[in-house]
């Protein structure tokens, strides 16, 4: 019984590790933009992004990942891989994909964390601070909305 247990657990590391190799999996551990943007419905949110303001020098990661913790950082950037490695490899890719409401709790705090001075003097204004940062800078991160007509640029 212990020899099948074994072999069993060989087995299963060796597929999971071949379907990890095959979808570049662990790509998605990493920083860089591109893994990002490995199915078609990120295209343009890429290519904005690349030719928007943020981009290339502000990485994905940086505002889509929560900080101030490491577990916590790369148990959500694995628990978004994992979701992405299966969506893409099981043809389950969303025609539009949203921000969760998780997301856009990380993208605004990334935002206030980034340009702390700027908060500083917008909630110090007449103005209730009730809103999301890109209501207003809809278009700073990943340029405007819409197809890109620039062709994939990767580095």
């Amino acid at each position: 019984m212990k020899r099948y247990l074994v072999i069993s657990f060989i087995a299963l590391a060796a597929a999971l590790g071949t379907f990890l190799y095959m979808t570049d999996g662990f790509s998605y551990l990493g920083h860089n933009p591109t893994s990002c943007a490995n199915c078609h419905v990120m295209d343009s949110a890429y290519e904005n992004w690349y030719h928007g303001g943020h981009g290339p020098s502000i990485l994905c990661s940086e505002c889509h990942a929560p900080h101030g913790n490491i577990i916590v950082y790369y148990f959500v950037k694995t628990k978004l891989g994992v979701r992405d490695v299966y969506s893409f490899s099981t043809g389950q890719i969303p025609t539009l994909i949203r921000a969760t409401d998780a997301t856009k709790r990380d993208v605004q705090a990334n935002c206030i964390r980034c340009h702390a001075e700027t908060v500083k003097d917008v909630m110090a204004g007449p103005q209730p601070y009730d809103r999301l940062c890109w209501d207003c800078h809809r278009a700073t991160s990943h340029g405007e909305r819409g197809l890109s007509l620039f062709p994939r640029q990767n580095k």
